[in-house]
C-alpha cells in the first residue's frame, strides 16, 4: 500500500492523539507486529507521560524525525540523571535523532499537533522490566504527574 504524509494525515492523526486517553497515537507503515522494519508516524499532545526506558536488543536503534510540532528529548544515565536534552522541532534547528540500542530516554511533548517519524528494527516486543526505568513511575502509577511536571520544566528554563 502507498502512503502520501501530507498535513491533512498529521492533522488528522493530531486530532486521534488529543481524543485519546493516553494522548498519544500512531500509524504504522510496516504491516504487522512481527516485521522487521518498523516505520510509524507517532503523534503526541502535551500532557503525555513516557516512561523512561531503553531497549536492549543491539538492533532496537531508535531514530525520529519531527514533522510538525516540538518534542523535549531527554537522554538519561543508568542511575537517571539527565546526561543529555535536546529540543526537536519541525523546520528549525535539530530535526531528529538517533537514539542507541541501551540508552535510556523519555520525551515531552512541547507543542499541540506534534507529530514525528519513528523508524527501528522489529519485531515488536513489550518493554521488559529491565528496559524500564527503575527510578522513573511507570505510566499509570501515582507520581507519573510530578514526574512529566519535572521533564517538562527542563525545557521552560
Amino acid at each position: 500500500m502507498i502512503n502520501v504524509i501530507n498535513q491533512a494525515s498529521l492533522a488528522e492523526l493530531s486530532q486521534a492523539a488529543k481524543l485519546s486517553p493516553r494522548l498519544r497515537k500512531n500509524f504504522n507503515f510496516h504491516s504487522s507486529n512481527e516485521s522487521l522494519s518498523h516505520r510509524l508516524l507517532n503523534a503526541l499532545e502535551p500532557g503525555t507521560y513516557i516512561q523512561p526506558h531503553r531497549h536492549q536488543d543491539k538492533e532496537k536503534d531508535e531514530t525520529m524525525i519531527v514533522l510538525s510540532g516540538r518534542i523535549g528529548l531527554l537522554l538519561f544515565d543508568d542511575s537517571g540523571a539527565v546526561s543529555q536534552q535536546v529540543i526537536l522541532a519541525a523546520g528549525e534547528g535539530n530535526l531528529g535523532i538517533t537514539i542507541p540500542a541501551g540508552v535510556f530516554h523519555s520525551m515531552v511533548a512541547l507543542a499541540s499537533g506534534t507529530v514525528f517519524f519513528e523508524s527501528k528494527a522489529g519485531p515488536y516486543a513489550a518493554l521488559l522490566e529491565s528496559e524500564k526505568a527503575p527510578w522513573a513511575p511507570n505510566e499509570g502509577e501515582p507520581g507519573c504527574g510530578a514526574y512529566l511536571d519535572d521533564m517538562l520544566a527542563r525545557f521552560s528554563r
